[in-house]
């Protein structure tokens, strides 16, 4: 072929400019655009023979090498693939944007899947002008009497092409790096991008260094294949140690047969897995190989809870692992990692539009040969699509949860405390997965059991029954019901009062004690909530079923706790102690309440409404993330001291409201009930601890 000499064909000299500093986000991406280049090529060349109109060499390897030479600043790629000839690299190189995997496609579609073609794209190899001031390509075609191509170009719209030397069938790509990018002539940050981007590539990838002093390994003779360079024949004695034989006497045993040993050159690695797992089908994978999975790609030590293997066929390609992590910290900290991969050809972590963004908690690997991907292959374009992929997911793990539930309670119950954060945001973040979860959703009672809503809700109208019965009517002399005092109130009130069925919770185990006292008293339960997720999750619940409701275990003192009697009865207490209470307190808008509590060891209680604390939470977590502009006292919520009327101090303050200590007994009383409540603020705690004091020193005259 002549010499030849001319322009690239592109439409404006400013084409090279926009691909090295827009195309790509990340410079060290020509690794894979390169390395993916030279798949494409070996993966058309096998394909070629499977049609028959190419024979391999026996002793065919596919094989991509990639060298780096510091001392020249220079990067080579080279593969074994189909190679070029001159028209070929007119058409694809110099006309850029013209893609070599598309052609290559529509030429042979009707002949063989293009499921391992991985260029979509022509601009690809263009990438290497983002860190070169000089590419050249040295080819040979797989066709019968090609001729190699050298062709040169030095990031500018002008190009060399001519007769080349290149003896063997393939491509190699020369990088002269720039000043800027001569870390990538570095063996180690090489392999560190290499390994980031190319880990589960198809055809194995072999790192080298130029000029690099040869390395060797022992083996056994017995293990030497027929590519091994034997270097030297070691010939070992035998190994013999003196022990104890049954007989107390001491003999010399071999521990080692003598043997013959191999020095060789070392055999190259390479630096991918050609077969990843989650390409396999989930009945050849062991657990141990989803660890050891798990492990190396993502550095994480702790054992994964449990896994999804993703497979799919119809109506489009994906498979993939999903690895539930074991959670040490509160949800709004928890990071995960989804890789998303295209023909096992790394593209990015996280993508938001192809993963749920609740599943953005967890780790996991993930293959989907069809996604629209833009011409860097970082952002997607068919939202539909995509669309139709996060559903897929959201569906796959939701029924691993429920398969789970339904025929592995016990261990779906030991992970429920770590994979809870991942179910309960899903929940608001996804309706349909809400949906199916309703019911598989776990609840710890205060018993530390798990039941499910449905469960909980049957417990629920089991108690209302027996009290039913409990409350069955009582019979006069002449055999007529008796009625409550109350029966005529709460009659003529029905239409008010709220039927749903409340479910209690407690978000503080250890904060909430005398309350979770009082409930086990009278055998009533409460579930336990202390997850940040909590409030949003149970508002949600809420909004969608309108037959039950939470509330918080000191919200209200319930009827369950209390004895039957009426307000009226209590009247005289109720004023009296009001009146007493807000004037020692000095707090004129402080609600007191008078109730005889069935515990008579209890004194005072403190509620809190359950619509004042949500919106109280909810304004907290608006102010903690940033949104602020409001005060979130302005939405503290209703506090009520509720008294015993059967404890004594209370009947004490009652009977002496105008004592000298009953203003110190009416603070600590307060701030006792506080303390089983929430904790005290910096000034009110000193009081209490000087007051304590102040009245043991009484105790003590």
């Amino acid at each position: 072929m002549a010499e030849k000499h001319g322009n690239l064909s592109i439409n404006s000299d400013n084409l090279f400019p926009i691909i090295k500093k827009w195309l790509y986000s990340d410079h060290d991406i020509f690794f894979r655009e390169l390395i993916s280049n030279g798949c494409d090529a070996i993966t058309k060349l096998k394909k070629l023979e499977m049609m028959g109109e190419y024979t391999l060499p026996a002793d065919y390897k596919p094989e991509i090498h990639v060298v780096v030479n510091p001392e020249e600043k220079t990067l080579k790629f080279i593969d074994n693939g189909l190679g070029m000839t001159a028209d070929e690299v007119e058409e694809y190189i110099n006309q850029i944007a013209f893609s070599g995997a598309t052609d290559f496609i529509e030429k042979y579609k009707d002949k063989a899947n293009d499921d391992q073609i991985i260029g979509h794209f022509g601009l690809g190899f263009y990438s290497a002008f983002m860190v070169a001031d000089q590419v050249t390509i040295d080819t040979l075609s797989y066709k019968d009497g090609a001729t190699a191509v050298h062709w040169s170009c030095d990031g500018g719209t002008e190009f060399n092409m001519a007769d080349g030397n290149k003896e063997g069938v393939g491509t190699e790509i020369t990088l002269f790096l720039n000043e800027d990018a001569v870390e990538f002539s570095n063996e180690y940050r090489a392999r560190e991008v290499i390994e980031k981007y190319c880990s589960f590539m198809p055809t194995p990838i072999f790192l080298e260094k130029a000029n690099a002093e040869t390395e060797y390994e022992t083996i056994d003779a017995a293990d030497k294949l027929d590519t091994d360079t034997v270097v030297e024949t070691i010939h070992e004695e035998a190994k013999t140690e003196e022990k104890e034989n049954e007989n107390g006497e001491k003999e010399v045993v071999e521990v080692s047969p003598a043997k013959d040993k191999l020095k060789i050159v070392k055999r190259p690695v390479p630096l991918n897995d050609i077969n990843p797992l989650w390409a396999k089908n989930p009945n050849e994978c062991t657990d141990e190989e989803y660890k050891a999975f798990y492990r190396k790609v993502f550095l994480d030590y702790k054992e994964p809870l449990f896994w999804i293997h993703l497979n799919m066929d119809y109506p489009f390609n994906l498979k993939g692992i999903l690895y539930f992590p074991k959670i040490n910290t509160e949800y709004d900290s928890i990071e995960g990692t989804i890789k998303l991969y295209n023909n096992q050809v790394f593209i990015a972590d996280n993508i938001k539009e192809v993963i749920p963004e609740f599943l953005m908690l967890l780790k996991g690997v993930i293959d989907c040969p069809d996604l629209p991907l833009n011409v860097s292959r970082s952002a997607l374009q068919n939202d539909g699509f995509v669309k139709k992929i996060s559903e897929y997911i959201t569906k796959k793990v939701a029924d691993k949860l429920i398969g789970m539930c339904k025929t592995d309670k016990e261990n779906y119950e030991k992970y429920w405390d770590d994979i809870s954060p991942f179910i309960k945001f899903g929940c608001l973040k996804d309706t349909k997965f809400c949906d199916k979860m309703n019911d598989y959703i776990l609840f710890k009672n205060l018993d530390d059991k798990y039941l499910t809503l449905p469960e909980l809700l049957v417990k629920e109208e089991e108690k209302k029954e027996d009290e039913k019965k409990d409350e069955a009517e009582v019979l006069d002399a002449d055999g007529n019901p008796i009625k409550s005092e109350n029966a005529d109130a709460a009659n003529e009130n029905a239409e008010e009062k709220d039927e749903r069925k409340v479910i209690y919770y407690v978000t503080d185990k250890l904060q909430q004690g005398q309350y979770i006292k009082m409930f086990k008293e009278q055998n009533m339960d409460a579930v336990i909530l202390d997850h940040n997720i909590d409030t949003s999750f149970i508002s949600q619940l809420e909004q969608r079923n309108e037959h039950y409701k939470f509330m918080r275990i000191d919200a209200d003192v319930t009827e369950s706790l209390k004895d039957e009697t009426s307000a009226e009865d209590l009247r005289a207490e109720t004023d009296t102690l009001t009146d007493v209470f807000k004037k020692a307190l000095n707090n004129d808008k402080l609600t007191v309440k008078v109730e005889k509590l069935k515990n008579a060891d209890i004194a005072s209680v403190i509620t809190l409404s359950e619509e004042g604390r949500r919106m109280q939470d909810m304004m907290k977590m608006y102010a903690m993330n940033g949104m602020g502009g409001m005060d979130p006292n302005m939405f503290a919520a209703d506090q009520t001291l509720t008294l015993n009327a059967n404890n004594e101090l209370v009947k004490y303050i009652f009977e002496h409201k105008d004592s000298e200590h009953v203003p110190m007994f009416c603070e600590q009383l307060y701030d006792l009930a506080m303390l089983s409540n929430q904790p005290l603020s910096v000034d009110a705690m000193a009081k209490f601890v000087q007051r304590s004091n102040q009245i043991m020193m009484l105790l003590a005259k």
